[in-house]
């Protein structure tokens, strides 16, 4: 049994690690296309206020994020914003609100461009 619960564990920390490269490496990609450096992508807090500054035009607004019930508003206001920063559709926002890992992965290596804050 304890070989069973040692490969279950050797998995989960595999299934993390790649979660977390293909998550910095979409964020590099999509901060690449906003015109930020990607770098920023791996600095803790930073990118969050990177990430806002991209989908809203002011990154100060991520500092509601630490509101409770509001950071879920704001959260979901931002992926909207986000969406139409690259100029997506309601399903693309929908996807991002889903499955935000897949929908960051799809825009960072889509050939859509940034078009602003909107």
């Amino acid at each position: 049994m304890d070989a069973v619960n040692a490969g279950m564990s050797a998995g989960s920390i595999v299934f993390s690690l790649v979660v977390f490269v293909l998550s910095i490496v979409a964020y590099w990609r999509i901060f690449e296309k906003a015109g930020e450096a990607g770098w920023k992508s791996i600095i803790p807090i930073y990118d969050v206020y990177i990430l806002f500054k991209i989908a809203w035009g002011k990154g100060w607004m991520f500092l509601l994020l630490l509101i409770p019930v509001v950071n879920i508003v704001i959260y979901i206001m931002m992926l909207y914003k986000l969406n139409k920063a690259f100029d997506k559709g309601v399903g693309f926002f929908i996807l991002l609100l889903l499955l935000p890992n897949i929908g960051y992965l799809i825009l960072a290596f889509d050939g859509s461009e940034y078009i602003g804050p909107q």
